[in-house]
């Protein structure tokens, strides 16, 4: 075997080898981003903090954990699910768009409010604000 023949050999061997650790480098790399995207996707984004409800549920005081989207109202199938009369069946609908939370009223009898004042369409919200649904008031709060 010549020595030009023999470098061509070495080269090849080198190129290979160095093709190998780049694939392992990425694989490496996805499984690490896998496993961060995995352990963040079971935090809640946000908790609403119950302030008062006169009928009892939620109870005063409860920290319930918020999903992208929740929805509000005295139907068992909401997100949060209220014990309120003045409460409509599917009242309101908060959700997480981007960085933002946004409050939006679902045509309800009596209304949404946001820090006193009534929500006609979707509304920015920020962390320690308050939300009326009915007699049962939150306040929004970053995640526990």
């Amino acid at each position: 075997m010549d020595p030009f023949e023999l470098l061509v050999w070495v080269l090849r061997l080198s190129f290979l080898g160095l093709l190998y650790l780049f694939l392992a480098y990425v694989v490496r790399t996805l499984w690490r981003d896998l496993r961060a995207s995995a352990a963040v996707a079971d935090r809640a984004l946000g908790r609403l903090m119950v302030i008062a409800s006169p009928g009892g549920r939620p109870a005063t005081g409860a920290a319930l954990p918020l999903q992208a989207v929740n929805s509000l109202g005295r139907d068992i199938n909401n997100t949060i699910p209220l014990d309120d009369a003045f409460a409509s069946a599917f009242h309101a609908r908060l959700t997480f768009r981007g960085r933002t939370w946004y409050l939006e009223d679902l045509a309800s009898t009596n209304g949404t409010f946001l820090n006193g004042q009534p929500v006609a369409m979707p509304t920015p919200l920020g962390y320690g604000d308050e939300i009326q649904v009915g007699q049962v008031r939150f306040r929004l709060d970053r995640p526990a």
